[in-house]
């Protein structure tokens, strides 16, 4: 009798902490934030910064690579003078750097 209960008996499978299965998750998702996430956050705040300083008679250049002088400020683009007789407008957005600051 006692080999026919050794087997029906069974051990029960001891089941692993579920918060050890998301522990990689959560790390890859720490180390997404402090490498990619939080650095392009900062780089924004720098260029909207940038952005806001900048007035008339600053050389900027843009994102297509135009080189000018900004000759008037608006809500949402810049006019800049290219050449002697030749202007564009352009979004704040597409400023890339600022070459020189004129007061």
């Amino acid at each position: 009798m006692l080999s026919a209960y050794a087997q029906t008996s069974q051990t029960i499978p001891v089941q692993p902490n579920p918060i050890i299965g998301f522990l990689p998750m959560i790390l890859i998702l720490g180390i997404f934030y402090f490498l990619l996430i939080r650095p392009q956050k900062k780089q924004q705040e720098e260029h909207k910064k940038m952005i806001s300083a900048l007035g008339k008679n600053d050389e900027i250049i843009t994102s297509g690579g135009i080189c000018g002088t900004i000759v008037n400020v608006k809500d949402k683009t810049f006019v800049v003078r290219i050449d002697d007789n030749t202007k564009i407008e352009v979004l704040k957005s597409y400023i890339l750097t600022v070459v020189k600051k004129k007061n």
